[in-house]
């Protein structure tokens, strides 16, 4: 399954390449919003909230009053949780709180599932260099994705696999990366990072895995067409 991604930023759509360098931004985001409206998941981000820059949350609720969105960024407690999910999201995604000093937090991620439910949660489980990164993607911890994975498997419904030296870059992804993942849980899994062709989502979906798209849709470069 193909799930488009908005990703918010001073109130406009944006793209970013490896989560830094601004590559696209558009300040209407209607044309989007229209043209993910016939996909049952779509996949929103506040990257103000998330880097703690303010937030975007009157966007996100009127989004999500349009779209079936899972949201993340900046989701660091519990009642930040709550009020996303009371904004209209289905889920909420999670990731660097669910990280404390270089482990998964068990503590938090069991506190969230009983407070929202383990059917609202996504786990984010980024990796950059074989490693989970949180914090923007630069702060490195030691573990894998899979450890992370396996940790947190009871705490969450879905987990969001994003492999980080691919993102953004449209050169392809790391399909080994991605199926270690696969095979380290029996939650729903969606992959993100350099997925950019049609193939590769056939692929992943052969494999089980959803796959989160930005850069190549918004450049034009995967047709929302071939999706019907």
């Amino acid at each position: 399954m193909l799930i488009p991604s908005i990703d918010l930023q001073g109130g406009h759509i944006v793209q970013l390449v490896q989560g830094e360098k601004l590559a696209i931004e558009a300040s209407d985001p209607e044309p989007w919003i229209q043209k993910f409206s016939r996909f049952p998941r779509v996949q929103l981000i506040d990257l103000d909230a998330a880097k703690g820059n303010g937030n975007n949350s009157g966007m996100v609720a009127t989004i999500c009053g349009r779209l079936p969105c899972r949201v993340g960024g900046g989701i660091r407690t519990v009642e930040r949780a709550r009020d996303v999910l009371g904004a209209g999201a289905h889920a909420v995604i999670v990731s660097s709180s669910l990280f404390r000093d270089g482990a998964v937090d068990v503590e938090f991620a069991r506190a969230l599932a009983e407070a929202v439910g383990v059917d609202r949660v996504i786990a984010a489980v980024d990796s950059r260099g074989g490693h989970v990164a949180i914090h923007g993607w630069k702060t490195m911890l030691p573990i894998t994705a899979v450890d992370a994975v396996k940790a947190l498997e009871p705490y969450c419904a879905e987990f969001l696999y994003t492999h980080v030296d691919t993102e953004g870059l449209m050169q392809g992804t790391d399909m080994n990366a991605i199926l270690a993942v696969r095979r380290a849980t029996t939650r729903r899994v969606t992959a993100a990072g350099g997925i950019t062709t049609v193939e590769d989502i056939e692929r992943l979906d052969a494999e089980g895995v959803d796959a989160v798209v930005g850069m190549a849709i918004y450049t034009g470069q995967l047709p929302l067409d071939a999706f019907r």
